[in-house]
């Protein structure tokens, strides 16, 4: 089924839904209530149930929250959606550039006597709050765990996701779950703990070799489990589970329903547990605190490593899944080429028909997200979604913007494309030759084991620095293998502290926007690999491309390129023609072969 275009709520809906959260936020004696993006998992994809924000402000983006005082209610956002949020919420709604100004410190301007702030314990991590709660130490504010009060005037609220669990095979995970459970717990014993909480649904998914359809676009089942050092996992789900799912999982797989987790909890004897500060819910430390016969200690995750650094097997599904992927993109491009002209196409018309030509595959699962398709000045709306108000045609000479992914069985794909329709500007050229020079530079790049994504951003962002430009988003972010298609703790940004490994895969993707004109962002996947030692014996990695699609050629100005770069785009084109040229026949091989002309 192709993606609908609805929003969670209209503006002139904010100003009555505020006004009954803040009858709430006085009857339960209270001077404020936060409003988080995330449900119970930190997921940066949420279900129905959890759109809390969207319901309530209007603002759609994947990250964000508001602070609802009785005179100011801000909705935080950061320098991706600081366009969009202006669109979506109404003028109740005070918009606040995030992370530029921090909660505790807008708190204090705004409560400056003091005060008690509500906050719904499942939807704020332990870390979160033990942040919030330092930095209002020399103020009189106050934070007070409360029943969710926007559950309590959310009157058609959906209902929480139970769908199936579905079994991903070994044949695509590479390894069994056994020995994944096993391999992990043998890790806990090591480091002296009992059992790890682990809080994030893909997490689980990967353990387990699992997968389901609790959160649109997301390969997951959302629930919690307990990870013993003996390889033996507690499963806290409400999604369903048919024989050939317990058979798969077990029995040292225990399934009980979701809600059963803080009795298990209270009831636990003598046990340490592990929580991970970064994605535990505030609410599952105070369930062990007050169970006097616990020991609490902090750690990572378990599976986040693990889970991030690719099998083989995920590394050969990733490549197999980026040609297919590929193949259609091409058909896409092509028809995007033979069909613009004309002057009728509107971005909802280029989304459907983008869709279209994956699930012509016959493999996709679904889209790995909303596609964002911004022509003219909506691609300067980093996250632009599309919506029958917002739609537009795509007009000649403008530049339009396509970020779009797949989920298959056997990987999860990620790309954006920039096209011109038309004729580009001198400055057009000039801006996309930059941001494509940011983006071979990390391609090209190896390093030493230890560098992280902190260390390259750079290499992606110099190309605009030195003529005075930047983007206000992280450079790339990790993906999973038929899971989140934004996966952590890998990236490519300024925050992004974790060392690269082999069998990572990471997006590769800078940018520029030029505010209410266009937008410019180009984006491949890459993985991680090791490479051969060099002269002074230094163990090296680099970069393997995955996303073999053209660029548009008639975007590059040829004069900025450098040799090396000039040779990689050429490169660059000449395989895509190797991969994706026996995918694909008749027009779209045409195209293909043009546009995979050497530079």
């Amino acid at each position: 089924m192709f993606q609908t275009f609805e929003t969670t709520s209209r503006p002139q809906d904010g100003p009555p839904r505020l006004a009954s959260l803040r009858a709430q936020i006085s009857q339960a004696g209270l001077n404020g209530f936060l409003v988080p993006r995330a449900d119970p998992h930190q997921g940066e994809y949420v279900a129905d149930h959890d759109a809390r924000l969207a319901w309530l402000t209007g603002f759609t983006g994947s990250a964000g929250f508001a602070a609802v005082l009785q005179d100011i209610a801000g909705v935080f956002v950061d320098g991706r959606y600081r366009l969009q949020v202006h669109d979506q919420v109404a003028d109740v709604y005070t918009p606040v550039d995030w992370p530029d100004v921090q909660l505790a410190d807008w708190l204090v301007q705004h409560l400056p006597e003091g005060g008690r702030i509500g906050y719904d314990p499942w939807l704020h991590t332990t870390a979160q709050i033990k942040e919030l709660t330092s930095s209002l130490a020399t103020s009189n504010i106050t934070l007070h765990p409360v029943d969710n009060l926007v559950d309590g005037i959310w009157t058609d609220q959906p209902p929480r996701p139970k769908n199936p669990m579905r079994v991903h095979p070994e044949n695509r995970a590479g390894e069994p779950h056994s020995q994944k459970r096993n391999r992990l717990g043998v890790a806990l014993e090591k480091a002296g703990k009992r059992c790890a909480i682990i809080s994030l649904p893909d997490s689980i998914c990967w353990l387990l070799n699992i997968r389901g359809t609790d959160i649109p676009r997301n390969p997951i089942v959302q629930g919690f489990a307990i990870l013993d050092t003996t390889g033996e996992v507690h499963l806290f789900t409400d999604a369903t589970a048919e024989p050939e799912v317990r058979d798969h999982l077990g029995e040292h797989v225990h399934i009980h329903p979701r809600d059963a987790l803080p009795d298990h909890l209270k009831d636990a004897e003598r046990r340490t547990y592990q929580v991970d500060p970064k994605s535990t819910p505030q609410a599952i430390l105070h369930v062990l605190q007050d169970n006097q016969s616990v020991t609490i200690v902090e750690g990572d995750d378990p599976c986040i490593l693990p889970k991030a650094c690719k099998n083989n097997t995920e590394i050969e599904g990733a490549r197999a899944a980026h040609i297919r992927d590929g193949a259609a993109m091409v058909r896409f491009l092509a028809w995007l080429d033979a069909t613009t002209p004309a002057g009728h196409l509107t971005e909802i018309d280029v989304v459907t028909q983008l869709e279209g030509f994956r699930r012509e595959t016959n493999q996709l699962c679904d889209i790995s997200f909303e596609t964002i398709c911004g022509a003219g000045e909506h691609g300067a709306i980093v996250h632009y979604r599309v919506t029958q108000d917002s739609n537009r045609k795509v007009q000649p000479d403008q530049l339009l913007l396509v970020d779009s992914g797949g989920q298959y069985l056997d990987g999860t794909t990620d790309i954006t494309r920039t096209v011109i329709v038309g004729t580009p500007t001198a400055e057009h050229r000039d801006r996309y030759t930059r941001v494509l020079q940011g983006m071979i530079a990390v391609s090209r790049t190896q390093f030493p084991r230890g560098v992280a994504g902190n260390h390259l951003d750079a290499l992606a962002r110099a190309p605009l620095w030195a003529e005075g430009m930047d983007y206000d988003h992280g450079t790339g972010h990790g993906v999973g293998a038929y899971l989140s298609v934004h996966e952590g703790p890998q990236g490519l940004s300024r925050r992004a502290t974790t060392p690269f490994q082999e069998g990572m895969i990471v997006s590769n993707e800078p940018g520029y926007y030029k505010a209410g004109a266009y937008g410019i962002r180009i984006e491949n996947l890459i993985v991680v690999t090791k490479t051969p030692t060099g002269p002074d014996a230094r163990d090296m990695l680099a970069f393997e491309t995955l996303t073999y699609v053209p660029l548009d050629k008639r975007l590059i100005d040829a004069e900025l390129l450098s040799p090396a770069e000039r040779q990689w785009i050429d490169a660059y084109h000449a395989k895509t023609l190797d991969l994706i040229g026996p995918q694909v026949d008749g027009d779209a091989l045409t195209w293909l072969q043009s546009a995979c002309a050497p530079l």
